[in-house]
């Protein structure tokens, strides 16, 4: 099996199901309890707290825990919407973000909020002009990705900060689900950064759990009431074996960043490369400031998902969009942005990388290839 999926989800190994299973059955107390068995819950929680912050170079008191990207996203638009709602109702989000930005921004916009779309150009990056344009007095918050999901661009984080540096109280929220392990942290996790969140499957930790970086200072309205967990902002009792794991997912992430995130890019441009010599083929992967681990492209004429069970036929497996959009057939977002056109939008097949990832499977999708290109060439 060859396993092109990992901007979807990634695979999560028997060394860290073993983790995960060791603290399941030797930390069986709540957190919160006050007898002995909570205590050492506590301690360890309060461990894979600080792992994450340290890995981060961020406070521990900074790291909330949640269940992944779609919470941590939800979480600090309408936690925003509803702290500032006396300083405004502004709200801008880039055009190309992830559905579990766009939804809840919609959200927000039918409760009254003025919710703006920021622009992007034709390789899918920001508009700096129009955000300069755009951006107010009474803006509240501006949500931008640090890496595009769908076909990886990586968007200029550096430029927008030091536009928002003119507005001090306009909060900056960046979803670093796809940035981690990918990019540097420096990059994406910048001073003026308020609010940033990630998700633990997509770097080998289990599904259903994640974190926000929340600076130290900025306020947020807790959604869910009760126990007051996580700094009285997300009630609920941790999901501590997951959480666990999850510090050490991204513990082992992290060792060798720059060799894997370098050794990704290689099986990237290869792949690139390839894939340019066939004249029915688009990449819409840009060219310069694009993540390694990202490769989006489509044949002409070819739907994404006759591609996709063409390769899935032979034991490679890919995406043709988010895969939070996929099974619901929502065009592409990101291209449709891009003013694509459907006919070329609806062709998409995105492959992405981890760093598990070898030449071998790159040169055995090229013989996967050859034969269905061809195929689908006499069919045209």
């Amino acid at each position: 099996m060859i396993y092109f999926d990992n901007s979807a989800t990634t695979p999560t190994s028997d060394e860290l199901l073993k983790t995960y299973n060791q603290v399941s059955k030797n930390y069986i107390g709540n957190p919160s309890s006050l007898h002995s068995l909570g205590t050492k819950a506590y301690s360890l929680l309060k461990e894979a707290r600080k792992q994450i912050a340290n890995l981060l170079n961020v406070n521990s008191n900074e790291i909330i825990f949640t269940s992944g990207g779609t919470e941590g996203n939800n979480m600090i638009l309408k936690s925003t919407a509803l702290c500032k709602i006396n300083q405004g109702k502004h709200i801008l989000v880039s055009s190309i973000e992830h559905p579990s930005v766009i939804e809840p921004a919609m959200f927000l916009k039918k409760m009254g909020y003025d919710v703006e779309f920021i622009p992007v150009n034709k390789k899918g990056f920001i508009d700096i002009d129009a955000l300069k344009k755009m951006v107010r007095k009474d803006t509240i918050l501006v949500s931008v990705m640090a890496v595009n999901n769908e076909i990886g661009s990586i968007q200029p984080l550096k430029e927008i900060a030091q536009i928002l540096e003119k507005y001090p109280t306009t909060y900056f929220h960046v979803d670093c689900v796809q940035a981690i392990g990918k990019i540097q942290a420096k990059d994406y996790l910048l001073d003026r950064v308020d609010f940033a969140t990630f998700s633990g499957h997509k770097f080998h930790a289990p599904k259903g759990v994640g974190f926000i970086y929340a600076k130290s200072g900025k306020e947020l309205t807790p959604l869910l009431n009760g126990g007051g967990q996580e700094s009285n902002l997300r009630s609920g009792t941790e999901n501590l074996p997951s959480i666990v794991t999850m510090s050490k997912a991204l513990r082992l992430l992290l060792t060798n960043e720059e060799l894997k995130e370098q050794e990704m890019k290689k099986l990237n441009d290869i792949l690139r490369s390839y894939l340019n010599k066939y004249k029915k083929v688009t990449v819409y992967t840009p060219t310069e400031n694009y993540a390694p681990h990202i490769l989006t492209f489509g044949i002409k004429g070819i739907r994404g998902e006759v591609l996709l069970h063409a390769l899935e036929e032979n034991d490679i497996y890919v995406s043709t969009t988010s895969a939070c959009s996929s099974h619901k057939k929502i065009k592409t977002g990101t291209l449709q942005a891009m003013n694509i056109p459907s006919s070329e939008s609806e062709t998409v097949v995105r492959i992405s990388f981890s760093h598990l990832n070898n030449i071998d499977e790159i040169e055995q999708f090229k013989v996967i290839f050859d034969k269905l290109y061809n195929k689908f060439d006499k069919l045209n």
